[in-house]
């Protein structure tokens, strides 16, 4: 389940992906997912027992990626 919080009048991004949605938008197994945010990697955040991963955590862990990259050319 994503939650969201649309603006109204439009349909909105998700705003916070569980785990399992985030091993979709990145293309990663769960256990991946698990050791990025174990490492600091990918940040999350917790609702009462829930964790959820911000849409902006996963645009700064792809920036990183790139950024990665691009030290290694």
């Amino acid at each position: 389940m994503t939650l969201a919080v649309p603006e109204p009048g439009s349909l909105a991004e998700p705003v916070l992906y569980r785990v399992q949605d985030a091993t979709r938008v990145l293309r990663m197994s769960r256990t991946v997912i698990y050791d990025l945010i174990r490492t600091g990697r990918l940040r999350t955040v917790k609702e009462g027992r829930a964790r959820f991963i911000p849409a902006s955590a996963i645009n700064e862990y792809v920036a990183l990626l790139e950024r990665e990259a691009g030290e290694h050319e």
